[in-house]
């Protein structure tokens, strides 16, 4: 029998656990991982993140701050490995907390690229296979809205990751995913930057076989699982998987 494949953390809510499963060979076994794989933890500015996020992230991982994220990580029990940003929400005198083996990117305010997406680059550059992002998900729709696009760029096409944002958890796919959820529990899937062909579910009360689904349409909104896991898999494009109140 095979075993079944490790996980990130146990969340709570909906979604307690995930993995995206490549699509490999039938004779390699889609859990299995090189033992080289480097987790990060960005934790993003603005509103304070839901404190289950605590359980849904991957212990050892390297923490990295985006300018106030530095507050919320604190707070969180999360030691930052990086700050970055251009510091203009820090709360007064964390900085000057922080010890020499924190590293601090201090970035100009008047600058091209948000907070986050420089902390994301950050992670690109020291080298991620999983990032998992917490925060960043209300008090502004421009940022929501930006930071979808931005967690399903090209550039993080070789990265699984996952979005703590709110009260949901948010999964970009390209290839295929397995889900674990709760029977009955949302799930929603959304094209991102055109649309998505061969969209392929199983495990949900309405699934696809080969679907194409267009950026302005709803086909795929509120979906629900019938037992404790869902796959998603995608032939061309991209879409986030959303499950809503899943933290």
């Amino acid at each position: 029998m095979v075993p079944a494949p490790p996980r990130w953390g146990e969340g709570v809510g909906v979604a307690v656990g995930w993995r995206d499963v490549p699509r490999r060979p039938p004779s390699v076994p889609t859990f299995e991982r090189p033992p080289t794989v480097r987790d990060v933890v960005i934790v993003a500015g603005g509103e304070a993140p839901n404190p289950g996020v605590r359980a849904m992230v991957p212990k050892g991982a390297t923490v990295i701050a985006a300018d106030s994220g530095l507050d919320h990580a604190l707070a969180l029990g999360f030691r930052p490995a990086m700050v970055v940003g251009d510091m203009d929400s820090v709360g007064a005198g964390l900085l000057e907390s922080l010890d020499d083996t924190v590293e601090v990117r201090r970035f100009p305010v008047d600058k091209d690229a948000t907070d986050l997406e420089l902390a994301v680059r950050a992670a690109l550059r020291i080298g991620v296979d999983r990032l998992v992002v917490v925060g960043g998900h209300g008090g502004r729709l421009d940022h929501l809205l930006a930071n979808v696009a931005l967690l399903s760029h090209d550039d993080l096409a070789g990265v699984e990751v996952r979005w703590l944002a709110g009260h949901d958890v948010v999964v970009p796919v390209r290839g295929q995913t397995l889900v674990e959820g709760r029977p009955g529990a949302l799930l929603s899937l959304v094209p991102v930057g055109g649309p998505a062909h061969g969209v392929t579910t199983s495990g949900l009360v309405w699934e696809l076989d080969g679907a194409s689904l267009q950026p302005g349409s709803t086909r795929s909104i509120s979906n629900r699982f019938v037992g404790n896991e869902a796959t998603v898999s995608v032939d061309s494009g991209v879409v986030v998987v959303i499950l809503p109140f899943a933290i």
